[in-house]
């Protein structure tokens, strides 16, 4: 511990989790003022009256007072508020496969199937990837050129109140139905290409990935210009084939103009086949060789070779309209197009679920050590699922978008591929019935159970609020759900999953075998319809409040803000990845502040800006001198980093890394956590137990290892210290004198509130050891004393193991 001197200070830089956090609210203050940033990532203080940066509340450390700067970085404006951030949530399919990508398995070092199978899943991905952009662009086209144009605006058609004029130009209802095509591809283009520029420029480069530290691999791609490029060539060469005749081959004309048409499908053919070949050819920097396999496709995907291509394909999409002099009664080839498409996805995730297996038993060594509860979700094969959903998912808001659309319009003939697409939602509607009311007949038995047998479920809770019956009985429910909830998150991805996959089964094969709609299937057709009708209009009602009222869509903005964490790898039409902007800029202030010997600071994160908090760390511990290390610190409050970012993204926030950030830190990382939190938990401990009224468990040591802990010991306001975790009692002891008082169960919010967060701040900044210290003024003594050391347990003795813990 350093005794803290008359120039010591302490800067604590905050930063938020998911659906941005006011200023106010982030460094607790009536009032805050900018300090640093640029608008989008700001860093902010407290501000007195006449709005200027006002000095943080004094931090008791080791008995003595230190001066302490609260700052925080506000990064909620990188992702909500506004039409544009909102619409992100209409291509949610396309971040549900970019985020596939990182929860690959990693791959062992030295093994050379597990590389072959490394580099196979990738360009699996990414061909999985871009033909969700090509369905998309099949799915408008059956909309716009299909249904409208070519039968809504036909001649002699009673759609939209009878025939216009368009209905005898033929020009103008091809333009008509191949400019929302244009529209979609332009934004798509534009949408793809936004990037946030980083404020600080001298910024150090991030590490190449063999640190084996939280993050390392979350770095900008190189081939996303690229693969920009070709998912825009695949996306133009798809509207040409299909407005020219589909799959089956061009139309019919006389003359030169037959042949212009065979010549333009043709070309239209080549650009598909030939963006998809690249895609999957391209290689991955974070996980391939770059300088090998993939050099020669980098130097024929440079930026001049990029525009000719693309004005080659834009070109080709330009002369396709004005070859459409006479659109027929209905396109012959757009129901073929979307069914070959949805067939090549599925074909496709299939493959990547049955090469997963073998890649995930092959990585399954370098986690196989660790507890069960530690492991990845699904024994690593959690990607297969996440991509089917966003099949699942891309294909039925296309379909729902058409069948809401016909029932409004009142006129035209859908694809008869469609017919099945309402079956298989009908049939995953009644199995997502199923079982929903399977997990909750097993929840409530299990609960009632427990209850009935007067079972305690959280000990942890009853040592926390001890002498405090009514605490205990409020905690012990809330410790049970939040538990609950976090044991069974994954389950309910696998589960709908199961459920999508499961209605897909009976569609596929009727269509498989060219049977019609049988009687049976007819009412989940029905209930089909409904079900994607549904969809479409709870995602378009979703995205029109996430740009209006961006508080009322707080669940949509969760899903956007955690899947715009992870770089654009898979597909390049997802929202920038703020981690590249936040974590530099995060790294640029804590150097500025250490260049100050006298300064130490702590990087204060919470849910998921504690991820945030710990990458930059990490990147700080390889960059900065040993001196300058020793001054900086982490907490962590709420934070996934051990039941969720590990057990979901092996590869990339691995547990081994885990524990190297806690060895780097020697003990200066402080995790906060709440047993009645359901989105965040324990850190850097893990197999907890209660025996002879102490708290037990594993947890990192501050050398980087791993190994059982002293037991937990109690701190002044009624905290328990189990090595790097601090369980907070919730509700909170008190309220003491002179501090914020947060009533009621707390949950996932508020941590600051807490008496315990000065403390784990000074600790964190090594002003103070672990042991608790003699109460301040104003807080109480310890309630319990001190936690002995645990007797030797005789082989009959069994300690009281708490469930899930």
């Amino acid at each position: 511990m350093l005794i803290p001197g008359p120039d010591t200070r302490v800067v604590e830089l905050r930063v938020h989790g998911v659906q941005g956090t006011t200023p106010q609210s982030l460094v607790d203050a009536v009032a805050a003022v900018d300090v640093a940033g640029d608008g989008l990532g700001r860093v902010v203080r407290p501000a007195d009256r006449l709005r200027r940066p006002a000095p943080g509340p004094v931090l008791q450390a080791g008995g003595r007072p230190v001066t302490r700067v609260v700052e925080g970085y506000v990064w909620g404006g990188m992702t909500s508020g506004g039409w544009a951030k909102a619409t992100w949530a209409l291509l949610f399919p396309f971040s549900l496969a970019n985020v596939a990508h990182w929860m690959l398995p990693p791959v062992p070092t030295g093994s050379v199937p597990a590389h072959l199978l490394g580099i196979g899943l990738r360009a699996l991905l990414r061909l999985a990837a871009l033909l969700l952009t090509v369905l998309l662009v099949a799915q408008l086209a059956v909309i716009s050129l299909d249904l409208v144009a070519a039968q809504c605006l036909a001649p002699g058609s009673t759609c939209l109140g009878g025939p216009t004029w368009v209905s005898d130009a033929p020009w103008a209802r091809s333009v008509i139905g191949m400019a929302p095509i244009a529209l979609l591809l332009l934004v798509l283009h534009r949408m793809s290409a936004v990037d946030w520029r980083i404020e600080r420029k001298n910024v150090p480069a991030a590490p190449s990935g063999a640190s084996g530290l939280p993050g390392a691999h979350v770095a900008t791609d190189p081939d996303t210009p690229a693969l920009r490029v070709l998912h825009l060539v695949a996306g133009l060469g798809t509207a040409v084939v299909v407005g020219l005749g589909g799959p089956p081959g061009p139309l019919l004309a006389p003359g030169r103009h037959g042949v212009a048409l065979t010549a333009a499908w043709v070309l239209g053919v080549v650009l598909v086949g030939l963006s998809a070949l690249a895609a999957m050819l391209l290689d991955d920097p974070t996980g391939g060789a770059p300088h090998r396999g993939g050099r020669w496709l980098r130097a024929a995907l440079a930026r001049r070779p990029r525009r000719v291509l693309l004005g080659v394909a834009w070109a080709l999409f330009v002369v396709s309209v004005g070859l459409l002099t006479r659109l027929p009664a209905q396109l012959p080839g757009a129901d073929l197009a979307v069914q070959m498409v949805a067939a090549l996805v599925a074909l496709v995730c299939l493959l990547l679920g049955l090469l997963l297996a073998p890649a995930a038993l092959l990585a399954r060594r370098t986690w196989r050590d660790l507890p069960r509860d530690l492991r990845p979700w699904a024994g690593g094969w959690m990607a297969a699922p996440v991509v089917a959903i966003a099949a699942l998912l891309g294909g039925g808001f296309g379909a729902g978008v058409a069948l809401t659309l016909r029932r409004v319009l009142g006129h035209g003939v859908l694809p008869r591929g469609y017919d099945y697409i309402a079956l298989l939602w009908g049939v995953a509607g009644l199995l997502a019935l199923v079982a929903g009311i399977a997990v909750v007949a097993t929840t409530g038995a299990v609960r009632w159970s427990s209850l009935r047998r007067g079972k305690e479920w959280a000990k942890e809770a009853s040592l926390l609020h001890a002498g405090r019956a009514r605490d205990v009985k409020r905690a012990a429910r809330a410790w049970w759900w939040a538990r609950w909830e976090q044991r069974h998150s994954h389950h309910v991805v696998l589960i709908a999953a199961f459920v999508l996959v499961g209605g897909a089964v009976p569609a596929a094969a009727l269509r498989l075998r060219e049977v019609d709609l049988p009687g049976w299937a007819r009412p989940f057709a029905g209930a089909g319809v409904v079900v994607l009708a549904v969809l479409a209009l709870s995602l378009l009602r979703a995205v029109y409040l996430a740009a209006r009222r961006p508080d009322t869509a707080r669940q949509l903005g969760i899903l956007a803000d955690l899947a715009a964490f992870w770089p654009r790898e898979a597909h390049p039409v997802v929202p920038p990845c703020y981690a590249l902007k936040v974590v530099p800029e995060l790294v640029s202030r804590v150097r500025e502040h250490l260049a100050d010997p006298g300064t130490r600071v702590v990087l204060a994160g919470h849910s998921q800006g504690s991820l945030l908090a710990a990458v930059a760390v990490a990147r700080l511990l390889e960059e900065l001198p040993e001196s300058e290390a020793a001054r900086l610190g982490l907490v962590t409050a709420g934070s996934q980093l051990q039941w969720a970012y590990p057990r979901a993204f092996p590869a990339v926030v691995p547990h081994s890394s885990l524990a190297a950030l806690a060895g780097g830190l020697d003990g200066r990382w402080r995790a906060l956590c709440r047993g009645t939190d359901p989105l965040g938990g324990a850190v850097t401990t893990w197999g907890r137990q209660v025996f002879d009224g102490m708290l037990l468990g594993t947890g990192f040591l501050p050398n980087g290892t791993t190994g059982a802990l002293p037991p937990a010991l109690r701190g002044p306001t009624g905290a328990l210290v189990l090595g790097g975790d601090h369980w907070l009692p919730d509700p909170q002891r008190g309220p003491f004198p002179g501090r914020r008082w947060a009533a009621g169960v707390n949950r996932h919010a508020d941590y600051t509130s807490d008496p315990e967060w000065d403390r784990a701040i000074a600790i964190a900044a090594g002003l103070e050891d672990v042991a608790a210290p003699p109460p301040g003024p104003g807080l109480p003594g310890p309630v319990l004393p001190v936690a002995r050391l645990a007797p030797v347990l005789s082989p009959k003795a069994k300690p009281d193991v708490s469930p899930g813990a």
